[in-house]
């Protein structure tokens, strides 16, 4: 069978659908840092005097993870029945109208409103375009290419801090109003790539158009591939033959949530969540927000050295991102997240003493405020080549099939509500608890060693239809010392499935 004709395909291919989830992170990376600037500006405060109060400037901040949590939730109810690319569209057309209110608003139910409808946006493109992407891509390039994604979030988040930055030797409405406005220029780049790539091979598989599928498997395996390609065949079969044990073996939803279905999905979707919430309670979100009104009050500086610290933090965490993409591939998941969750906590336990010890003595507030700054710099660096990437990886590998966009939709609303919380009750903390607020951050950062180290398979160097003969094969939660769960390598066992699969169909 010879496919329709397009110029776009093979690694052509993957990289505009690469650059699909690049471009929405990109997005969701300027939303999380644009505010922090936004919020110390003086003619914000003015225009909005409420949000002196650090309850409003909380909420204020805060509303837009409501609305990406209910993004999220949305996915999880509907992402299956309208697939990944409507889904996308949805969401950035949603984007669009929330950052047009906000950029306008001269009122702050106004500016709470455009925050929640951009925040919904972004938490129904921030749950599809990792599993759009990872559903399109070969196991041994999966884990990098979802990471560009999330590392260019990071970019963006950098971009807003440098943007913050530079506007504050302007004075006047511009020194907000032009932050907000410029992620509008998002959607024009996106959407028209959106209109060229495929939908996932592996949705319209679910649902049921294996020709087109079969088209698009075509598409992604390079030039004049035909449909009729042995690899091609053999993927497709492999494919619709885990659909189909999976709908065999289709467990009620009561078995599901008591963990007695066979590939244990319940238990998928609470690791993917779990590494969402380590994630967010790590502290990312209380320094991406209130990183210049913390080095304010409590280290010391002037605002204009405070915003420039920050932006050169945002830099730090830029380049620490994109070199998780030599890791992350090269140690697995397990190990970055074991090794970063350490060196996070230790940053936290320092920056936190270092304050302390600036608020004793006073002779020392200078040295103290610099230890206490390099730390919060070099947290950046760990968290950027381990946390900032691996849970988005994570949450869009580990699912089943069936169960992918609802397990990445509630990973990602775990992200949004850890994101929520940490947000609305930083300012509040850092008032009151001062430098022993940091100190709740280091002990989640070192709880989470155990934890991976027990209950968290790797994922690497597996294709997706793996994910469930692991899981069907090592019932137990506990994963330490089962080399299939824990092996980087994909185990024989897992190949010897796929020719299973593919000789069954």
């Amino acid at each position: 069978m010879i496919r329709s004709k397009s110029r776009i395909y093979g690694g052509r291919l993957i990289a505009m659908i690469t650059l699909v989830d690049a471009l929405s992170s990109c997005w969701f990376g300027y939303c999380q840092g644009v505010f922090a600037g936004v919020l110390v500006s003086d003619d914000f405060k003015i225009t909005f005097p409420e949000t002196l109060d650090a309850n409003i400037s909380g909420i204020t901040s805060s509303c837009f993870f409501l609305g990406a949590f209910a993004g999220s939730i949305m996915a999880f109810i509907t992402g299956d029945k309208l697939g990944r690319r409507k889904t996308i569209a949805l969401g950035l057309i949603l984007n669009l109208i929330g950052a047009a209110l906000q950029f306008s608003a001269f009122h702050l139910p106004q500016m709470i409103i455009g925050r929640l409808v951009n925040g919904f946006g972004i938490g129904l493109t921030s749950t599809t375009t990792p599993v759009y992407l990872s559903e399109c891509a070969k196991s041994q390039h999966r884990g990098k290419l979802v990471a560009i994604g999330a590392s260019s979030n990071v970019t963006m988040f950098s971009l807003a801090n440098w943007i913050s930055y530079a506007l504050y030797f302007q004075h006047g409405a511009l020194q907000w109003r032009f932050p907000l406005a410029f992620q509008i220029i998002f959607f024009f780049i996106i959407s028209p790539l959106l209109y060229f790539v495929p939908e996932s091979p592996r949705w319209l598989l679910l649902a049921g158009k294996d020709h087109s599928a079969l088209e698009v498997l075509a598409r992604l395996a390079g030039k004049d591939v035909p449909m009729d390609n042995g690899v091609v065949a053999a993927e497709l079969r492999s494919i619709k033959s885990a659909i189909d044990l999976e709908r065999e073996d289709r467990a009620p939803m009561k078995d599901v949530l008591c963990f007695r279905d066979k590939t244990h999905n319940f238990r998928r979707l609470i690791l993917s969540c779990g590494t969402q919430f380590m994630q967010q309670f790590s502290g990312i979100n209380a320094l991406g927000f209130y990183l210049p009104t913390l080095l304010t009050q409590n280290v010391g500086f002037n605002q204009e050295m405070s915003r420039l610290i920050t932006a050169l933090s945002g830099t730090v965490y830029l380049v620490s991102a994109f070199g998780s993409l030599v890791f992350i591939d090269r140690f697995g998941r397990r190990k970055m997240m074991l090794y970063g969750s350490i060196a996070m906590g230790l940053c936290h336990l320092i920056a936190s003493l270092s304050l302390k010890e600036s608020e004793d003595s006073f002779s020392k507030r200078k040295l103290m405020g610099n230890v206490t700054t390099a730390m919060f710099i070099v947290y950046h660096v760990f968290f950027g080549i381990s946390w900032a990437t691996v849970p988005w990886v994570y949450s869009a590998e580990v699912n089943s099939l069936g169960w992918r966009t609802r397990g990445a939709a509630a990973a990602t609303a775990t992200n949004w509500l850890g994101g929520f919380v940490v947000t609305q009750f930083t300012k509040v903390g850092i008032d009151n608890l001062q430098w022993a607020f940091y100190l709740i951050f280091g002990a989640f950062c070192f709880c989470y060693f155990p934890v991976v180290l027990l209950f968290y398979p790797e994922t690497s160097n597996r294709s997706l239809e793996d994910m469930d003969e692991m899981f069907v094969r090592n019932p137990s939660v506990i994963v330490l010392g089962k080399k299939e769960m824990t092996h980087q390598n994909r185990p024989m066992s897992f190949i010897d499935a796929e020719a299973q699969r593919v000789a069954r169909v």
